[in-house]
């Protein structure tokens, strides 16, 4: 039986959970219609609010709003001067959520990220005084600025949820979203990001100028301070239901094999008929990536107002989760092979179920 037809064929329960066809609990909980309704009308309420601060940028305004309900990260590679502030601060003020910067540079210490702890000569006591990691909202500028150890001071809080200081382990807030923003890797003093690291990030979008249309409306807007007026429309409470609903999307076996295959192909493409990435390809996607790529999916159904996952919303979200997992060769850089590319032909070849 395809998708689209179990998932039409899925009945409710007294408790407005909706049950699989052979009358047993699905693999996930499924949503009533109407909190489905309600949950999207929300999420394309708070992209219309979006708008009037990010012209030109929807897509971008979609994926960091998409990370939030995934509980994932987002790496934000542009030129300066495009937003990239402008947008986790909109993000912010609309969801009701702290907000903290940093401003990465070469002489910036791990501690100035996490916390310390520090001696207090009047009580003779150590104390520890918390870092800027502490908030709802990270925005970690220009991350490849700093060396290797500082950047590895966020890989607990990003994995965990959770920093230790000290010896001792303080918990982060929730929900926490790290937005990191990078300049291109061929600009002086930069720092290529650790492996480690990249493979933490949910999604790595890259922004770039919005057409002669946009940016005369941006003056428009900015002149106005319109780009100024956000109303609040979410709050902590709305994303944890949000999240709810979403993992509550439908996902059938076929999809999930769909995906793990996509994956599996970016690590053992001559399996697949794609003898010619092999040599293009240093290391593929790790499965943090089928994960992401299911996460992801589900939150790309509920943007289409659907309570099940087709490939479809998989392929939709493939590039921006997959883009920075998959490691290039020298042969394939010095040949300036694009990611994308290899991408492409991947899901074209892998047979949709």
């Amino acid at each position: 039986m395809s998708e689209v037809s179990s998932a039409t064929q899925i009945t409710a329960d007294t408790n407005g959970i909706q049950k699989a066809p052979n009358g047993k609990a699905s693999n996930e909980e499924i949503m009533s219609a109407g909190a489905l309704e309600e949950a999207h009308q929300q999420v394309m309420g708070l992209f219309d609010e979006m708008a009037r601060g990010l012209v030109g940028q929807s897509s971008i305004a979609r994926r960091l709003f998409m990370a939030l309900l995934a509980g994932g990260h987002v790496l934000l590679e542009g030129l300066p001067g495009l937003a990239k502030t402008t947008s986790i601060r909109i993000l912010g003020e609309i969801c009701k959520l702290d907000f903290h910067r940093i401003q990465f540079t070469p002489d910036l210490m791990p501690a100035d990220i996490t916390g310390t702890e520090i001696y207090h000569a009047g009580s003779g006591e150590f104390r520890i005084k918390k870092g800027p990691v502490f908030c709802n909202l990270l925005l970690a500028d220009e991350i490849n600025r700093a060396p290797s150890k500082v950047q590895a001071a966020l890989l607990e809080a990003m994995q965990e949820r959770q920093v230790t200081i000290a010896s001792q382990v303080f918990a982060l807030q929730d929900p926490f979203l790290v937005l990191a923003t990078q300049n291109p890797i061929d600009q002086e003093g930069t720092y290529t990001l650790p492996e480690a690291q990249l493979d933490r990030f949910l999604f790595k979008l890259h922004m770039s100028y919005g057409t002669l249309e946009d940016e005369i409306e941006i003056m428009k807007r900015v002149s106005q301070g319109l780009w100024k007026q956000i109303r609040p429309l979410l709050d902590g409470a709305d994303i944890v239901r949000l999240r709810r609903v979403s993992r509550g999307i439908y996902i059938g076996d076929e999809v999930r094999r769909y995906i793990a295959t996509l994956v599996f192909a970016t690590r053992l493409p001559q399996n697949y008929q794609l003898r010619e990435l092999a040599p293009l390809i240093a290391c593929g996607a790790s499965p943090r990536a089928s994960l992401a790529l299911e996460c992801s999916a589900k939150i790309q159904a509920l943007l289409h107002k659907r309570d099940f996952v087709t490939p479809s919303d998989v392929k939709e979200v493939a590039y921006d989760v997959l883009n920075h997992r998959i490691l290039l060769t020298y042969e394939a850089q010095a040949d300036e092979v694009a990611v994308r590319e290899i991408i492409d032909q991947i899901l074209a070849q892998i047979p949709i179920p």
